[in-house]
């Protein structure tokens, strides 16, 4: 599976950036992210490729995760990813080919099915497994995304 074509990576949160764990605190909810997703993204940045952020939820963390990584794409709070996808691809003047989708559940599938290229952790949904173009060996949160990331840029260099 080649990447070169990727101008676009299109993250789901819940599951895939994150282990799907929420921490229910006084100050609202928190999630944890691996900072090796972050190093994988914040290199793909810097290489031109865009990220972006693409959940059902819209947390303050998540927000703030992406402003730590200089992901400034957020679809949060998305009752339609394969929409906010579109609107994406649009917005950035690239062809849903060039865009790779990357979630863990079934919500995710209609995005995944008009993207040029889709990608899972491990641990998704069979259905998503089955879908994919490419699955992880980690799982959700624990470096699936630096991955995928790795994969893509392999292929720019080349």
């Amino acid at each position: 599976m080649k990447f070169t074509d990727i101008r676009l990576l299109a993250v789901d949160v819940d599951g895939t950036l994150t282990d799907g764990k929420l921490f229910y605190g006084p100050n609202g909810v928190s999630q944890a992210f691996n900072s090796k997703d972050g190093a994988g993204i914040m290199k793909l940045i810097e290489k031109g490729v865009d990220v972006a952020f693409v959940s059902f939820r819209d947390f303050s963390c998540t927000r703030r995760r992406a402003s730590d990584l200089g992901v400034k794409l957020l679809c949060l709070g998305s009752l339609d990813k394969a929409a906010s996808v579109k609107g994406l691809a649009e917005h950035l003047n690239i062809p849903l080919s060039s865009v790779l989708f990357m979630g863990d559940d079934s919500k995710d599938i209609p995005a995944m099915e008009i993207a040029g290229k889709s990608a899972c952790p491990r641990d998704a949904s069979e259905d998503v497994r089955d879908l994919c173009s490419v699955v992880a060996d980690c799982e959700g949160g624990y470096g699936a995304v630096r991955e995928i990331a790795e994969m893509i840029l392999e292929d720019l260099s080349e």
